[in-house]
């Protein structure tokens, strides 16, 4: 398990909290976001087109705290199930989800065999 931040650092549909992944050898980020009281995390890409979701650093939910939308084009993605449910997308694809857990205060991610732990420098400072 990997150590992403403190479980207070995540409040409800605000923001989230980036960080370092590698996917097929490249560094990319992952984040977390906290949705109705639980913790989800995804790749940051956009399954619309493969660029990161947020416009700041963290930015991830809509206005309302609803949805995680992508800044770039508008996709927007169910934050339970990462699925996306409209914008340019059509409501087909998904976010690729990442294991996490919750555990004594903090926050932590599991890698798999397609995403795993990622240069340290590529997430927030």
């Amino acid at each position: 398990m990997i150590d992403i931040c403190a479980a207070d650092a995540l409040v409800d549909g605000g923001d989230g909290v980036r960080f370092p992944v590698r996917v097929a050898g490249v560094d990319a980020t992952g984040f977390a976001v906290r949705y109705r009281g639980r913790v989800f995390a995804y790749l940051n890409r956009c399954a619309h087109v493969a660029m990161e979701l947020d416009w700041l650093p963290g930015r991830f939910f809509d206005s309302a705290g609803e949805l995680l939308v992508c800044a770039t084009h508008g996709a927007l993605y169910d934050a339970v199930s990462g699925r996306c449910v409209g914008g340019p997308c059509g409501g087909r694809g998904a976010l690729r989800a990442l294991q996490v857990t919750e555990e004594d205060g903090r926050v932590y991610w599991m890698p798999d065999a397609g995403v795993t732990a990622g240069d340290a420098t590529n997430g927030d400072p």
